[in-house]
């Protein structure tokens, strides 16, 4: 892509100038390029700030479901050795408990 070379504060110097008016202006756009640049600066400060804030939270959250996943493993070891025991009764006491709670609700609430 093609850059102008024109900005928004450039103007063609007039030839009557002298140098003193010259040096005046250069030292005001020099100024304002020393304002530009400590913005700048502060922004990309700002930036990294943000960033290493945002890094420190992935590996968080990243250590957050590695521990989780764990856990889960853990628990479905436990759930498929339990449903390889011998006791198969599990899921029908389960049942007859779920059948019942929802019994219990249905009571309450139509006589509520």
């Amino acid at each position: 892509m093609r850059r102008s070379h024109t900005s928004q504060y450039y103007e063609p110097v007039p030839q009557q100038y002298d140098g003193d008016v010259l040096e005046q202006e250069n030292e005001q756009m020099a100024s304002q390029l020393k304002d530009k640049i400590h913005v700048l600066k502060s922004l990309s400060i700002d930036i990294g700030q943000e960033v290493r804030y945002q890094d420190k939270l992935l590996r968080d959250i990243d250590e957050d479901f590695e521990r989780t996943g764990g856990f889960l493993g853990n628990t479905m070891n436990r759930v498929l050795r339990l449903a390889k025991g011998g006791h198969n009764y599990y899921m029908l006491y389960l049942f007859l408990f779920s059948m019942f709670v929802f019994f219990v609700l249905y009571i309450v609430i139509k006589f509520r």
